[in-house]
């Protein structure tokens, strides 16, 4: 059997841990993919490049054509790939649920599957997760200048119960030109934007959630503009912590890994700090003064934080100062802060 589905039923048969089948090519599916999906591909890359070239310049009849030939050897090995993960209701998708999905869940069905089509595809599911988080805007953002363990806090804050969804932690990267170190490599700004709408279904829409405040780019992940544009508008909690406090946590989180991917980075910014303090920064990490570098990497990150908050509204930032980085006392003050800002907004 076959049967069409929309979205929101395809996400929620998901959720009931039905397997779920990207029927699109490799490629296709590393550049995004709906998570949880298992690559399943009618064709290969190549295959989709060759039918792909025959339609434009001979028609779709002979595309049809040879898209059978190669698919009719294959067609056994789909079937018994199917059995592997034991369950006799199969999910399915390709990009616009044409035919290579309507062709998949044909050959699956008539193998004894029960075959849930995604409408319209992956297209459909990117239109939409990006239509619910354009719409949603309940967020409270923490931001502070680098070094203030902002991710500490949250982390410490979705312990004691709050929601948070954690952008560096998605895009696998802490945010600055030194954020990529000790981070596995980063997905693309497509599953981003996937694994992001993931995390904000597991929330209570009616509660607000906790982000960090990012710039627009994270590393090499780009923030979809519907949800930036909410997060740059919601109310913003930026905690002071002393200058002396921040270096000790950065040259915490960064040092004893590869003095190599530190350099790289201070030369990543070298156009920013100048050539001179650039210099400076090289000799002490070759010295292995990381307090030194810290402090003059921070002389560049402040002004850029500063300048990022002067086209703020007064009215939709507050300022909270805290005495050091600690995760758990830093989070205590916040949830303070919060209780008495939430009591204003009833």
């Amino acid at each position: 059997m076959v049967t069409y589905i929309d979205t929101l039923t395809f996400l929620n048969y998901r959720d009931d841990l039905l397997p779920v089948l990207d029927i699109r090519s490799p490629s296709e599916y590393s550049q995004g993919h709906i998570p949880g999906a298992l690559s399943f591909p009618l064709f290969s890359d190549e295959e989709r490049k060759t039918i792909g070239t025959l339609y434009k310049h001979s028609g779709k009849e002979k595309a049809f054509q040879v898209g059978l030939d190669i698919v009719g050897p294959k067609m056994s090995g789909f079937v018994k790939k199917a059995t592997l993960y034991k369950r006799k209701k199969l999910l399915l998708y390709c990009w616009r649920g044409g035919k290579r999905s309507e062709s998949m869940a044909w050959l699956l069905s008539q193998a004894g599957y029960d075959c849930f089509v995604l409408t319209n595809g992956y297209k459909a599911y990117r239109h939409y997760i990006r239509e619910i988080l354009e719409l949603y805007t309940n967020y409270i953002v923490l931001g502070g200048m680098t070094g203030s363990n902002k991710t500490g806090i949250l982390k410490s804050l979705r312990a004691k119960g709050e929601q948070v969804i954690d952008l560096e932690g998605l895009a696998h990267h802490r945010g600055s030109a030194f954020g990529h170190i000790g981070e596995p490599e980063q997905p693309t700004s497509e599953n981003f934007e996937n694994l992001l709408f993931e995390e904000w279904r597991k929330c209570d829409n009616l509660r607000h959630i906790w982000l960090e405040d990012e710039s627009r780019s994270i590393g090499r992940v780009v923030i979809p503009d519907c949800f930036y544009k909410n997060k740059k508008n919601a109310f913003l909690l930026v905690v002071e912590v002393p200058k002396s406090e921040r270096i000790k946590h950065l040259v915490k989180e960064y040092t004893g890994i590869d003095d190599q991917f530190l350099n790289d980075s201070i030369l990543r910014i070298s156009k920013r700090l100048g050539g001179d303090r650039t210099q400076e920064c090289l000799t002490a990490l070759h010295e292995k003064n990381y307090s030194a570098v810290a402090d003059m990497s921070l002389t560049y990150y402040d002004k850029a934080y500063g300048f990022s908050m002067s086209d703020r509204a007064n009215d939709t930032f507050f300022v909270l100062p805290l005495k050091d980085t600690s995760p758990d006392a830093g989070a205590e003050e916040v949830l303070k802060w919060y209780r008495d800002f939430h009591q204003k907004l009833k």
